[in-house]
């Protein structure tokens, strides 16, 4: 199994074309990772710098493959524009418009997959995961065909949730889903160890995600995919653009919990998500109760104008049914937190035309 000093060595013995450096030597190795029998690192350089570049990536990339052990290498040559910082007062409203950043457009649908649903918060920490996990799991249990996409790639937590492990197969050049309670399952954290963290850069998170959403076996021409569930991580940054632009989503559900400080944040999920013209299939507040509170979500969705799909109580059975790698709607089934993600998925469904 190679280790991260011959990787380093490896990379070092490739000269940047620029200072005559190793690559490591010269700060171009970023967001390196070593896990098992795969490398990568993103190499960021300017625009301008691209073409020269290509070769060194191309360099990199066989000098890794050539270590003992190494199965899949993975380098990112990123090329940005490098220009000296702007006064934003000094720019025109017009001018101002132009350095905005445009809406992505989606390019296409994952093969063989009918519907994709967006799980998203603009906050941490407020159950989104676990929302992700059982509404896919409500699905399965009403007859759809689901998979479940982890794209939150620096704190995955799929793996825990469902109770997998273990590198998935590739077989056809595909990689095969992992299969627990009727649910397709594709996470980061299954290509790398439980206690690594993910430094990585914006466009090394922005490939894993692709090559996830793209490059995984959801579904076949004779079988496909009734929906594929992606759990976002929080924020409104790279990774989410990134899924944006890569699949057209036909809705999304945000997630939060009914106080103030979560719902401003779902709120900039909420108009992210409008910015792009994917629509919000609802609101769901989650842990209400005399901890956090009741009704914020609903009263924001009233405020957003967009439905409010219901909510759940905070609950013990959630963290163990989590951590046991069972989820509620799975382990008990006839319960009320399991009737309450059926109608949520009833809902959900019925707006996708699923039902």
């Amino acid at each position: 199994m190679p280790d991260r000093a011959s990787v380093i060595a490896a990379l070092d013995a490739i000269l940047d074309p620029k200072t005559g450096q190793g690559l490591v030597a010269a700060g171009l190795v970023q967001g390196l990772t070593v896990a098992e029998d795969r490398a990568g690192f993103v190499m960021e350089v300017p625009t301008a710098d691209a073409a020269l570049y290509a070769p060194v990536r191309d360099a990199a990339e066989a000098a890794l493959k050539a270590l003992p052990g190494m199965a899949r290498v993975s380098v990112v040559l990123s090329a940005e524009a490098i220009t000296a910082p702007t006064r934003r007062a000094s720019l025109s409203p017009q001018a101002v418009d132009q350095t905005r950043p445009k809406a992505p457009v989606a390019t296409d649908r994952p093969a063989h997959v009918r519907r994709v649903l967006a799980i998203a918060s603009g906050k941490g920490g407020v159950g989104k995961s676990t929302v992700a996990v059982n509404l896919a799991a409500a699905f399965a249990a009403r007859g759809l065909s689901v998979g479940l996409l982890d794209a939150d790639v620096y704190g995955p937590s799929l793996p825990t949730m469902l109770g997998i492990s273990g590198q998935p197969e590739y077989r056809d050049g595909k990689i095969q889903p992992h299969v627990a309670h009727g649910l397709k399952a594709m996470s980061v954290g299954l290509l790398t160890r439980a206690d690594d963290a993910m430094i990585w850069r914006g466009p090394m998170a922005s490939q894993a995600l692709t090559q996830m959403l793209t490059q995984t076996a959801w579904g076949t021409e004779e079988a496909p995919l009734d929906i594929l569930v992606v759990d976002l991580p929080p924020g409104t940054g790279d990774v989410q653009l990134t899924l944006i632009q890569k699949t057209p989503l036909d809705g999304a559900v945000i997630v939060s919990t009914p106080q103030e400080v979560a719902l401003a944040d779902a709120r900039r999920a909420h108009r992210l998500f409008e910015k792009v013209g994917v629509p919000t299939l609802g609101l769901v507040e989650n842990m209400t109760g005399p901890v956090f509170g009741q009704g914020g979500a609903k009263a924001e969705a009233e405020r957003l104008s967009t439905p409010f799909l219901g909510d759940l109580p905070l609950d013990a059975a959630f963290r163990e049914g989590g951590d046991a790698g069972a989820p509620v709607v799975v382990s008990q089934p006839d319960g009320d937190i399991a009737r309450r993600f059926a109608a949520l998925a009833e809902r959900v469904a019925r707006a996708l035309g699923l039902l």
